[in-house]
């Protein structure tokens, strides 16, 4: 089967230590530093994580964006969470998002594959184009706060901008 249209994967490489990545990726709090306005994660028993707290396997979450009021939302599930260098969660209309950190040439390395992406019949709805765009956005921006403590989002609600 021709996947063309229903996997990508986009890359970014990082100056900094996979344990940051990962918490980066993990946390609550790590996320809502480069990517989320709020990070809600709760465990089975719907208890809410604690900011610092790692994300485990079988949690789900609730993702609130900059630019956004909180009536525009993501819900989903984590699939994996090994503690080390992988996060793989559910995301966008059923498809599936896999980080993988890694290291190589000195530098730190994020391996993010999207798939399970659903074809449109309306292209203006492709999950292809805009979830590709957006995380290369956000892979930027984690490059950004990481390295230079530089936040590219707009935080402005009244202000239309793709730099959410």
């Amino acid at each position: 089967m021709d996947d063309k249209w229903t996997r990508f994967k986009v890359t970014g490489d990082y100056n900094t230590d996979i344990r940051t990545l990962y918490e980066a990726w993990a946390t609550p709090a790590g996320l809502e530093k480069w990517f989320l306005r709020r990070a809600d994660f709760y465990t089975i028993p719907r208890r809410l994580r604690e900011p610092e707290e790692f994300i485990l396997k079988e949690d789900t979450y609730e993702w609130y964006w900059h630019g956004w009021g909180d009536e525009t939302s993501e819900k989903g599930q984590i699939l994996e969470a090994n503690g080390t260098d992988l996060v793989k969660f559910t995301f966008a209309n059923n498809s599936i998002v896999t980080v993988n950190i890694s290291s190589r040439n000195g530098v730190s390395i994020v391996e993010l594959t999207q798939e399970n992406i659903a074809i449109e019949e309306d292209p203006t709805k492709s999950l292809f184009v805009q979830c590709q765009v957006g995380w290369t956005f956000y892979l930027a921006n984690l490059k950004s706060v990481l390295e230079g403590s530089l936040d590219l989002r707009n935080k402005k609600l009244e202000v239309s901008s793709n730099f959410k």
